[in-house]
This record gives structure tokens, C-alpha cells and sequence, in this order.
């Protein structure tokens, strides 16, 4: 080499298999944790749909008071979901998902002391105040360590948590209060609270030990991997960029966005608090045979939700995804309630509509990654999670208070259908539901 020339610094090769090397490692890091976290959070919230087989005539409360009481969770929830989301960014996810399954877990274990109407208020309140941020937080996580364009997909296997949560929620708490009913004094619907809440207190210290904040916090990449990541992360960045919480106070594209949630949110709790009720109404009676009958809507869910994210990834399109799915499932929903005298066809109508809802939930968080960058996102992505989650107290206090009142479940069902397949309808007319980059 000639005493004039150059040394060229040596540059990470950024190529497509080089990426998705990253990523493939990455996902493999994070993911299956994350996806155990929110399928014990899905879990103790909708659990409380089995234990009013047993628990209503214990402790004595109607269909509006369990209505009001599985919503009034959400209102905890929202109340406190903005702020932890804006307490995230200073301190950190593994800090704040560490806090909020250690005080929830404890929570979920202490509704086994719900005597009546007001504790039953009172815990599940609790619930939602110690959970508030968890969903969202994991989402802006994850803006931190993928593009945009691989978000549907990212978030079609954290989402089937839900599913999961549903398709063994379902069989797993029918077999704990079957088995465990009368031991020790406790009821069955007690002991599923106690059994399902504790594993989160130790799922919260080890997400604090295994989860990396930032990808140039990791360790477990190389300096080339970190250089790599960072190079498209900055590419994938949308030029519609909000700076602050307070822009997205006044974002109009932010309420365009929370509205459809708020449907979709309606929609997926109607099912998860009223199935195995749903299912006892159409005579299946045995609390195991509930149980099972209720994990199926949830399977065709999990594989709902990827091929429409893998759908939408490849056409880089979310609008039409989410949409029109969740006006079949709308649509579906309407024709299983009109036929409740044929079961396996009412049943499989029901399992259409359940599977739709979440695949288009799934796409849908997709979306507000695209509009929302830096620490604002943090705070933008917890507005619209809240306010789309008042769909979550308003889809079973309503249902619960319309049965109540006319003695059958339809009535509120009918409305919840109509929020499917009016109120997505705005995401139509938002441009943050194209894909960037």
C-alpha cells in the first residue's frame, strides 16, 4: 500500500438479509415474553367472565351490578394510563412493566375476597389503575425497536395475546373451579383468582431482568447490529412527525383514530365478558363443556390476526383492513344472534365475528406508529388506547343494564354491532392508515 492512500473504515453491510437477521433476533429476544406478560394481563381481566358462573349467586349481584363491575376496570385504566405511558419515557419499560404486573398480579389474587357489590367494584377498579399503561407502554416499546413497516406483523404476535388468554382462559379456569371448589373452605371461583393473578408478580421481576430499553442499551448486540438497526429505524421515520403531548392534544388525526378503537374495543369485550354466558343461554350447561366451547372463537383469532397483518404488511395498506373486517365481523355477530336455535351454525358465525374483531385490533395498532414519533408518541399512543378503552366499561355495563331490563343479551349485543360497523368508518378518511417507507 503506497504511503498516500486511504484507509477506508469498515461500514456494516446494510442489506435486506442483514436486517432481517437483526430483527429475526430481536423478536426472538423480546417477543415471547412480552406475549406471556399480556396473556396474563388479557387473562385477569376477562377471567371474571367465568367466575360469575359460580360467583353471582354467591355473593348475590344481578347482571347490571357483574356489567358495571367488569367495565368499571376500565375506568381505573384510563384514568391512569396517560400518565404512566409519560412516566415510562423517563424511567424506562423495564421499570414500568416490572411496577405494574407486581401491583397487578396482587390485585387480580385479592378479588378472592369480593363479598359483595361494592368490593367487587372497589377491586376491579383497582385492577384497572395498577394495569393502566401496561398495553400501551409495551407498544411504544416496541416503536424504539421496529420500523414501521414491520409493525402489523410485530404486532399481530404480542396482540394474539388476547386470543391466547381467551382460548386458555377458558379451559384452564372451568377446570380450576371444577377441581379446586370447596378446597380449603374457598370456592372455585376464588381459588381461579388466587391461581391466575400470582404468576404476574413473578413475571414482573423477570421482565425487569430480561428486558432491554433501548436498543443502544443491548448488549446482546453487536456494535454493527446497533448501527444497523438505528440506520433504519431513522429511514422508516414518517414525515408527519408530532413533537409534543400537548400537539397531540390538539391532533384531530389522533380522536380519528381513537373513535374506531373505541368500536373495536366494544366489540371484543361484548364477546370476551358475555361468552361463557352467551354459551350457558344456549344450553350448554356444564361448566368444562363452557369452558372448551369458549377456546375456539379464540383459536380462528390467532390465525386471523396474522394472515390479515401478513396481509397488510405486504399490501402496505391498513385502512381497508381494518374496516372492512370489522364490518364482516359486525355482520357476522348479527346473524349469530338470529339464529340461536341452531348451535353449531350459531356458533361458528360467532367465531367468525370473534376472530375478524381481533384481526382487525391487530392492524389496527399498526397505525398510530406511523403518525406518532418520539417521546410524544409515548403519550399519543396512551390517549387513544384510553380513550378507545372507554369502550370497555361502556360494552358491558350496557349489555349487562339492557339484560337486566329486557332479559335477554341481544338487545345491547344489536348496539355493539352497530358501533362495528359505523363507527370504524372514520379510519377510512385518515391519511395516517398508508404505510411509510
Amino acid at each position: 500500500m503506497t504511503s498516500g492512500t486511504t484507509l477506508a473504515v469498515s461500514q456494516p453491510a446494510r442489506t435486506p438479509d442483514a436486517l432481517t437477521a437483526i430483527y429475526k433476533k430481536i423478536s426472538w429476544r423480546l417477543l415471547p415474553l412480552l406475549l406471556l406478560c399480556y396473556t396474563f394481563a388479557y387473562l385477569d381481566r376477562v377471567n371474571i367472565g367465568f367466575a360469575k358462573l359460580q360467583m353471582q349467586a354467591d355473593i348475590g349481584i344481578s347482571d347490571a351490578v357483574y356489567g358495571l363491575g367488569a367495565g368499571i376496570f376500565f375506568l381505573g385504566y384510563v384514568m391512569f394510563e396517560v400518565p404512566s405511558n409519560l412516566l415510562l419515557v423517563r424511567i424506562g419499560a423495564r421499570k414500568t412493566i416490572c411496577r405494574i404486573m407486581l401491583l397487578w398480579g396482587l390485585t387480580s389474587a385479592s378479588m378472592l375476597f369480593v363479598q359483595g357489590e361494592y368490593s367487587f367494584y372497589a377491586l376491579r377498579f383497582l385492577l384497572g389503575v395498577f394495569e393502566a399503561g401496561f398495553a400501551p407502554g409495551m407498544i411504544f416499546f416496541l416503536t424504539y425497536w421496529y420500523s414501521s413497516s414491520r409493525m402489523a406483523g410485530v404486532m399481530a404476535v404480542v396482540m394474539c395475546a388476547g386470543p391466547i388468554g381467551g382460548m386458555l382462559g377458558g379451559p384452564v379456569s372451568a377446570w380450576i373451579m371444577t377441581r379446586f371448589n370447596g378446597l380449603h373452605g374457598l370456592e372455585g371461583w376464588q381459588w381461579m383468582f388466587l391461581i391466575e393473578g400470582l404468576p404476574c408478580v413473578l413475571l414482573g421481576f423477570i421482565a425487569y431482568r430480561c428486558l432491554t430499553d433501548k436498543p443502544e442499551e443491548a448488549r446482546w448486540l453487536t456494535d454493527d447490529e446497533r448501527k444497523l438497526l438505528a440506520a433504519d429505524l431513522q429511514t422508516r421515520k414518517p414525515a408527519d412527525t408530532t413533537h409534543s403531548f400537548r400537539d397531540v392534544l390538539k391532533d384531530p388525526g389522533i380522536y380519528a383514530l381513537a373513535i374506531p378503537y373505541f368500536c373495536l374495543i366494544s366489540g371484543i369485550y361484548a364477546v370476551s365478558f358475555w361468552l361463557p354466558t352467551l354459551l350457558q343461554a344456549s344450553g350448554v350447561q356444564d361448566t368444562m363443556a363452557i369452558g372448551f366451547w369458549s377456546a375456539v372463537p379464540y383459536i380462528a383469532a390467532i390465525i386471523a390476526m396474522f394472515v390479515l397483518s401478513r396481509s397488510s404488511d405486504r399490501m402496505r395498506e391498513r385502512r381497508w383492513h381494518v374496516t372492512g373486517t370489522a364490518i364482516v365481523a359486525g355482520v357476522a355477530l348479527i346473524a349469530a344472534l338470529r339464529m340461536p336455535e341452531y348451535f353449531l351454525l350459531s356458533m361458528t358465525l360467532l367465531v367468525i365475528s370473534t376472530a375478524l374483531m381481533w384481526a382487525a385490533y391487530t392492524v389496527f395498532w399498526a397505525v398510530p406508529s406511523q403518525h406518532l414519533t418520539g417521546p410524544a408518541a409515548a403519550g399519543g399512543i396512551a390517549l387513544i388506547n384510553s380513550i378507545g378503552l372507554l369502550g370497555g366499561f361502556a360494552s358491558p355495563a350496557l349489555i349487562g343494564w339492557l339484560k337486566t331490563a329486557t332479559g335477554s343479551l341481544n338487545a345491547g349485543l344489536y348496539v355493539i354491532v352497530g358501533l362495528l360497523i359505523v363507527g370504524t368508518l372514520p379510519l377510512l378518511f385518515t391519511r395516517h392508515a398508508r404505510v411509510q417507507g
